[in-house]
């Protein structure tokens, strides 16, 4: 699970926050360690691994969330809200780091958004729910040449 706040330990390393997990279950620190140096390798913040969250920009933040997730090798996602507290020009560079890393992973997604840029630039399948019904499930590009109603035209 990718959080919008992060959910990061202040007073851990970047390393020690994306080893938590597999620490908790009793994991060999060799296997921790390989896991850790491949999602900070995928996300390009192996030169962060000894520094601590208040160290770290938004974006940076971000990326050691994911990691987090990463390490644990899920066979699902899911992501809520993972870009709010991002400025505009960062949650575009991060919506284009998140469509990678699913390409590279190759993993089922589940990413909870009110942004319907992030929702049609990154679902492959799209769920628009209305006050917890579900309105229409389908591709992007048919969500907007067919809407089933009103509500999902102006999605």
């Amino acid at each position: 699970m990718v959080f919008q706040n992060y959910a990061l330990y202040p007073h851990m390393s970047v390393r020690q926050n994306l080893g938590f997990g597999l620490k908790m279950r009793k994991m060999p620190a060799a296997e921790i360690d390989r896991r850790v140096d491949e999602a900070a390798g995928i996300l390009g913040i192996r030169p962060l691994l000894d520094r601590k969250p208040k160290a770290l920009s938004g974006g940076q933040r971000q990326r050691v969330a994911l990691g987090r997730a990463i390490v644990r090798d899920p066979a699902v996602f899911l992501f809520d809200e993972p870009l709010s507290n991002l400025d505009a020009k960062m949650r575009v560079q991060m919506r284009t780091e998140i469509a990678r890393l699913h390409q590279r992973l190759d993993a089922t997604m589940i990413y909870v958004t009110h942004d319907q840029t992030e929702a049609m630039t990154l679902g492959r399948r799209i769920v628009v729910m209305n006050d917890g019904v579900v309105q229409q499930v389908a591709a992007p590009l048919d969500l907007y040449n067919d809407p089933a109603n009103r509500f999902v035209a102006g999605f």
